[in-house]
């Protein structure tokens, strides 16, 4: 060793239990102790060098100053892994003795001022023979042991230094932690060897008496005896371990399930290569536990198997007729898919893509798609996922890895060719972590997802056989790559009198049961159930007329535990009031009479379609144009282009042309706190603008809906069904709708159709004729129309004029 001047240094100390570490020794230690943990975290942002001292009790979980050896080696960490189970695994490098001076005020770990400790001078005669003295007993005690192999005599044999031959050949001695303790402190090599040779001497003489008895035995055991002896103690042994205990039992289970499985080919000498790798790790390597993991599954993902459809067309019709009112299209693609399956035999899984308010059936649609083929059923939700690891799984190396959302539903599905529902896929996000809808694309695209990879598998899985369906409440949020992917079904909101239906066929018998009631016990009459959807609800879809019906039997329930002797709880339209309160809504939205600049629009919202009241006021001022109620940028422009329209056709109107120089002009939408936006309220904002201009009434049971040009032309509008059941729950009798949207009247169910009228407009003028009370005669602004086209309209107005005059109430339908 060098001659350089002892040194003093403050160092983490990190007591070791049942272990002792010399100088040049490498090896691995498990660290579990918070304070442990915390002093490798300090050395670590310090120089890596820590002190190792070994416990004199190995049993104390926390040791006190004089629990630990003053003398330890100062060691430097050269690797440090964190365990799955908590603990962490370092690589150790023994460097130098050290002494301990005295313990450093530290609450968080030991912390000690040590003193280094130098060998001294190693160039002796006397020393070599010592060395040789060692290494001859050394050989004898490896022949006598069979505990230490004979490549470690090769090892030590070229070890030069004495000081570091002494400890070497003590790392490998089976002494007490005394005694190695004892070498440890010896820091002078020639005492040390001296003291070597002496613990070698006994050990060989203890291992030689060992020997001699165990030839004595030998002797006087028989054949026979030996034999059962063994058997014996094999079994025994078997028994307290446990028959499937440690790795040969783990190979031995996995290799009976592979077996039992039925595995293509290719994954079937994967499966054999890893059991085969698995098997060869030592027992306690961290890795076997990875392995096995992946082999596991391997083994229980559905490879081949796969249920058969139940093709009968009319068993799956009935199948969804009775579990859905409504909903026809979806139906009708389901029983489509079915046909031509039986036709071909072999077709790809379609992707069926959800589209429609909250509450409409969504996610119960696909679990009766499910049912009506005979499938699986899967249920993945999207809602929030942000890791494209939740789609593609984790690679191996990852302490905790596991495979994506997709395959371990095909696990829980265990078949190739469950139904898979993707649900609020309109409501994934993407950050630092990957884009999950990118790693969608893969899956939802027949042309690919026969060869799927997942990035812990590494093997490709067919996922051609499933069938997807896809939920979201929203189109426009959907990636536009991933739309192409699927086919499309729009689910509107229900009409009232399907509501009825679903309440009465699906959600109180429902309810009733999960109450612990019957039919007997619970009985709602007719017009207290349509009171319940008209003013109580509001919605697309049923799912707070459900929260309602579960409210009133909830109230059913306690009043019958209450009176034991009532038999029957009838709610009527008084007791409707009385359980759930006055009504929310006002059944008929529109106005109780005509109203001067104020008119009703339609609009369509994420949960469907709804009514917008657009009032007008106009004040003295300076022209001065201004937009309330949370309007987005389109509204905001098409407010301008209604404006704008007006103050072209002022003249012809019958209004001031300099009205925009006299007066202050405020369009507001209500409900302010709900964003607004679109074009299709252009034909709106422009029929109460000119209302109010020229003091005209405005008829209370018309609404409209449509965009509109500076010349006045109307321009179509989407999600016309949705705005016709809003305007039908309303109350409203008479919709203007843009010409070009006629062809959508077919989505429009009969139910509405029968007691509301549809008028198409292609301009104003024809909006301006229905809308107000008192006609507006504007057939001399239509200079470039044929007296034939003129004479059409008049015709087409007078109709509407003569339907108004039978128009019933508003609220009746």
């Amino acid at each position: 060793m060098g001659s350089s001047k002892p040194k003093s240094r403050s160092i983490p100390l990190l007591p070791l239990r049942g272990l002792l570490v010399y100088p040049s020794m490498v090896l691995h230690l498990d660290v579990g102790r918070e304070k442990s943990v915390k002093a490798l975290e300090q050395c670590m942002i310090d120089d890596h060098m820590i002190l190792l001292c070994s416990q004199s009790e190995v049993n104390i979980e926390e040791p006190t100053q004089e629990d630990i050896y003053r003398v330890g080696t100062i060691a430097k960490i050269r690797q440090m892994l964190k365990l799955p189970n908590g603990t962490i695994r370092v690589l150790v490098e023994g460097v130098m003795r050290a002494k301990i001076e005295q313990y450093l005020p530290n609450e968080h770990f030991y912390e000690v001022l040590a003193h280094e400790l130098q060998e001294g001078p190693t160039n002796d005669a006397e020393l070599d023979a010592l060395m040789r003295a060692v290494l001859s007993q050394f050989e004898h005690y490896i022949n006598l042991s069979k505990k230490v192999t004979p490549e470690t005599l090769a090892a030590v044999t070229d070890i030069d230094e004495p000081g570091r031959l002494a400890d070497v050949i003590t790392s490998h001695l089976s002494l007490k932690i005394k005694d190695k303790q004892e070498i440890l402190e010896t820091v002078k090599v020639r005492p040390r060897l001296m003291k070597l040779l002496d613990f070698l001497n006994n050990e060989r003489e203890v291992l030689e008496l060992e020997r001699k008895i165990n030839q004595r035995v030998k002797k006087q055991m028989e054949k026979t005896q030996k034999e059962y002896y063994l058997r014996e103690q094999m079994k025994a042994i078997q028994k307290e371990l446990g028959e499937k205990e440690g790795r040969a039992g783990e190979v031995e289970e996995l290799r009976a399930q592979l077996e039992e499985a039925e595995l293509p080919e290719k994954i079937y000498t994967k499966v054999v290569k890893e059991i085969d790798r698995l098997e060869k790790m030592p027992a306690a390597s961290a890795e076997g536990a990875v392995i096995r993991t992946y082999v596991e599954w391997l083994l229980t993902l559905p490879w081949s198997k796969q249920t058969e459809d139940h093709l009968d067309l009319a068993e799956a019709e009935r199948i969804m007729e009775e579990e859905h009112s409504g909903l026809d299209k979806p139906k009708e693609r389901v029983l489509e898919y079915l046909a031509v399956q039986q036709l071909v035999k072999k077709l790809k899984g379609p992707i069926l893509c959800l589209v429609g308010p909250p509450g409409v059936g969504k996610t119960s649609l696909a679990r009766s798609i499910a049912k009506s083929l005979g499938r699986e059923f899967v249920r993945i939700s999207l809602g929030g996922v942000r890791d494209e690891a939740e789609i593609r799984g984790h690679r191996r190396t990852y302490v905790g890895a596991m495979p994506g959302r997709i395959l371990q539903g095909m696990k829980n599905a265990g078949t190739i060719n469950p139904v898979i529902l993707l649900d609020e896929i309109d409501k994934m996000a993407n950050d630092f972590r990957g884009d999950p809808s990118s790693a969608l694309l893969e899956v939802l695209d027949p042309e690919q997802n026969s060869t799927f990879s997942d990035h812990y598998i590494e093997l490709p899985y067919d996922l051609s056989h499933v069938m997807f369906v896809t939920t979201a409440n929203v189109m426009h949020n959907i990636p536009r790559p991933l739309l192409d992917r699927m086919e499309l079904l729009h689910i509107p909101g229900y009409t009232e009198l399907e509501k009825y239906q679903i309440a009465e066929r699906h959600l109180l018998p429902k309810q009733i049961r999960n109450h612990g009631l019957t039919a007997d016990q619970l009985q709602i009459d007719d017009d207290a159930l349509l009171k319940l959807i008209r003013e109580y609800t509001r919605e697309s879809g049923v799912r707070n007329l459900e929260q309602q019906l579960a409210s009133i039997c909830r109230k059913a329930a306690k009043a019958i535990v209450a009176n034991p002797d009532a038999t029957l709880f009838h709610v009527d339209v008084e007791k409707l009031k009385e359980l759930l309160g006055p009504s929310k809504y006002r059944y008929g939205m529109a106005e109780a009479e005509d109203q001067i600049g104020t008119v009703t629009g339609l609009a369509w919202t994420e949960v469907g379609g709804d009514t917008l009241v657009i009032e007008v006021t106009i004040m003295p001022g300076s022209g001065k144009l201004t937009l309330t109620g949370q309007l987005g940028d389109v509204m905001k422009e098409s407010a301008q282009a209604a404006f704008s329209y007006t103050r072209s056709r002022a003249l012809q109107l019958g209004i001031d042309p300099l009205f925009h120089e006299k007066n202050d002009i405020h369009i507001h939408i209500p409900e302010g706190a709900i964003p607004k936006d679109g074009p299709s309220a252009g034909i709106t904002m422009a029929t109460a603008l000119i209302s109010a201009l020229t003091d005209r009434k405005i008829a209370r049971e018309v609404a409209m809906t449509g965009e509109i040009t500076l010349r006045g032309r109307v321009l179509p509008i989407g999600g016309l069904k949705e705005k016709s059941l809003a305007a039908h729950r309303a109350g409203i009798t008479t919709i203007l709708i843009p010409k070009d949207n006629e062809r959508d009247l077919r989505d429009v169910p009969e139910s509405v159709k029968e007691n509301v009228t549809f008028i198409p407009v292609a301009h104003m003028d024809e909006v301006l004729q229905v809308a107000f009370r008192d006609a507006l005669d504007v057939r001399a602004s239509r200079l470039g129309a044929s007296e034939e086209s003129l004479e059409a309209e008049e015709s087409v107005l007078a109709t509407v004029n003569a339907e108004r005059d039978d128009l019933p109430p508003l609220g009746t339908h």
